[in-house]
This record gives C-alpha cells, sequence and structure tokens, in this order.
C-alpha cells in the first residue's frame, strides 16, 4: 500500500521552512520517492519573530502559535497549487521549537497543526516531541527511525542543522544523540557580517583557533555526558555565547568550526564507522567538512543535493505515515524514554 505525506520541518538555525512531497510503500522494506520538495525562507519579520519568540509573554506566544499554524498552513496550500498535487494522504509538521527541556517535562513546537488542517482541508499529525519528553525521554532525536527503516545502508547518518546529531547501530539497538551545537552558533556569528550563514566557511578560514578558548568549548560538561542526549538553544545562550565573547568573530569561527570538528570525529572514530551519511545545511559548509575528514579515517558521505536539504522534513513525513498507521516512529533507544512509541497529535 502507497502513502503519500507532506512533511514539514522547520529547524532552529532559521534558515528556512522545509517542504518535502513524497511517496512510500512497504514491501519487505520501506522505500520511499521524493515526489517534489523545497525549502521557503523565512520574511525578515518571520524570521525575526520566530529568533525572538523564546522572550515571548504568555499571550504573546499563544498567539504566535496560531498565527504560525496558519502561515504553515498557507504555505502548504501554495506548495500544492503550485506544483498541481493530488492525493496527500497527511501532513506531518515538526513546528518550530521555541523551547526544549526535557529534565523539566517540557518541550513546546509552535505551529498549531488545527489551523494548518483548516487552511489545507487535509489530515494534520503535529506536535511529534511531547509525548517522548513526558514520558521521560529527551524528545530528541527523532529522525533515528527514518534512519533505521529508510536509511539502513549507511552504518550512521549524521544531520548538521542547527545542532548535530547522529544515529547508528550499537548492540542491534538504534542510539541517537546530539553532538555539538553547530549553524546555531555559525549563523548568529555571520549575521555580524550581515551574512546569513558562513558560506563555506569563508569567515572560518580567514580566522585563527584561539586554543584557549578550543580547550574551554571541549572542556564543557555536556560531551561528558552519556548519551541519550539533546541541546537546545537555551543552553547555547548559557554556556556558549559567554564563551565566544572578547575575540575577533572570525577567529570566533574558526574555533568554534575546529571545535564542531572535534566533537564529530571523537564520535565517529570512537565508534569505528566506516561509512557515514551527512546531511542538513551544515554539509554544505565545506570548512567543516573538511575538517571532520581530516580528524577521522572513514567515510563522510554527501549525498545528493536533494536528500542533504529534505532529510528531515521527508522523515517527519514517514513519522505522519507510521503515525497514520499507529506504528512505532519513536525510538527509546534514541530519547531514552521509558519504551517505543507512536506519537504525534492528529488535528
Amino acid at each position: 500500500m502507497k502513502v503519500q505525506a507532506i512533511g514539514l520541518m522547520s529547524g532552529t538555525s532559521l534558515d528556512g521552512l522545509d517542504i518535502c512531497f513524497a511517496a512510500f510503500e512497504k514491501k519487505e522494506n520501506w522505500n520511499f520517492k521524493i515526489l517534489k520538495a523545497e525549502t521557503l525562507s523565512y520574511s525578515q519579520n518571520w524570521e525575526e519573530r520566530l529568533r525572538s519568540s523564546i522572550h515571548l509573554s504568555s499571550e504573546e506566544l499563544l498567539e504566535l502559535h496560531s498565527e504560525y499554524g496558519f502561515y504553515l498552513g498557507q504555505k502548504v496550500k501554495e506548495f500544492i497549487d503550485r506544483h498541481h498535487l493530488e492525493n496527500i494522504d497527511l501532513i506531518a509538521s515538526h513546528g518550530h521549537t521555541v523551547f526544549h527541556q526535557p529534565k523539566k517535562k517540557f518541550t513546546l513546537q509552535i505551529g498549531d497543526g488545527r489551523a494548518i488542517k483548516i487552511e489545507t482541508g487535509l489530515p494534520v499529525i503535529y506536535d511529534f516531541r511531547s509525548q517522548d519528553v513526558l514520558m521521560g525521554g529527551n524528545g530528541a532525536p527523532l529522525v533515528p527511525i527514518g534512519d533505521e527503516l529508510l536509511f539502513s545502508d549507511y552504518d550512521a547518518c549524521l544531520n548538521l542543522g542547527g545542532f548535530s546529531n547522529i544515529s547508528l547501530k550499537q548492540d542491534n539497538k538504534r542510539i541517537a544523540f546530539d553532538i555539538a551545537p553547530v549553524n546555531i552558533v555559525l549563523n548568529r556569528l555571520a549575521n555580524k557580517f550581515n551574512k546569513n550563514f558562513d558560506e563555506n566557511g569563508d569567515l572560518a578560514r580567514k580566522g585563527s583557533v584561539d586554543q584557549d578558548l578550543l580547550d574551554k568549548l571541549n572542556s564543557l560538561d555536556f560531551y561528558n555526558q552519556p548519551h541519550p542526549k539533546s541541546l537546545g538553544i537555551e543552553w547555547c545562550n548559557e554556556t556558549i555565547f559567554p564563551l565566544l565573547e572578547g575575540i575577533t568573530t572570525e577567529d570566533a569561527m574558526a574555533t568554534f568550526t575546529e571545535h564542531v570538528a572535534l566533537q564529530i570525529s571523537n564520535v565517529i572514530n570512537l565508534n569505528r564507522l566506516e561509512n557515514v551519511l551527512c546531511t542538513g545545511g551544515g554539509s554544505f559548509n565545506t570548512c567543516l567538512i573538511e575538517k571532520i575528514r581530516e580528524k577521522t579515517e572513514f567515510k563522510v558521505i554527501i549525498p545528493e543535493r536533494q536528500i542533504i536539504d529534505h532529510k528531515e522534513a521527508l522523515i517527519f513525513a514517514f513519522m505522519g505515515v507510521l503515525r497514520m498507521k499507529n506504528e512505532i516512529n519513536v525510538l527509546s533507544s534514541a530519547t531514552g524514554s521509558t519504551g517505543d512509541h507512536s506519537s504525534g497529535v492528529w488535528a
């Protein structure tokens, strides 16, 4: 039975809204085909509103939750009309993360799925993370279910987005965890040059690595914690950004890029991962990729652009399909929750 779904993903790095329309079919194993996919850049107004959402009052945040839901619905409807799409079984929306504090048992992804349904007239599944957090998990990473069922040809799947995370098989279980911040930090530094991101890592190449800062970054407690573990913007605001003050922006970028490469290569080398699929916006940062490859003897594979750009949106579409069938779409071995489960709220 073939199911066709649209997945929506907005990452913490705010590089845009990813929309992916894909077909999924299970014979012996699940397979997929991306039919149409786009990344829609946010207007300056929307980018700023989402970026500052963490500082809103409760009333303002509820208003934004509703308004952003209608925005998502409108953008999906335009996407459907533009490409004359038919036979859409469901929309699966990740939403945009504002708060993520699993130790306090809450996470919040705004963008009300009911508003998406009102705009499109299609079934919508949203809020994939909260149930896992309530079950004692990190609510992240969620994409390992897709890595397990759609990308099992690779020893591991590495995502370089706002944060870097990895999923891999260990003792016949799929484990996953966040490794380090990436674009959430590098993009903010690039903003100081009026750039949205550090294209090809060119700004980082102009700087010099500050060894004292590098040592401080590498010695942060998070990197010694056992998995499963996850990161949020709150941790960066409290821990990372204060350390980056007092040196030139180019040196901060060079040092942080070196730091990220070290943390990622450490994970690859420790687990002896022979072939690692690398996706997410950070895959285009050639400076970062070169540094990772220099520090490991194993293969870091950059796939076709469509997979780089839309793998997360693809997997959220897939998670929606699994939820529709009431099948497991969250792995406790990846998130640390009390058990595997089928997550997502129907609108």
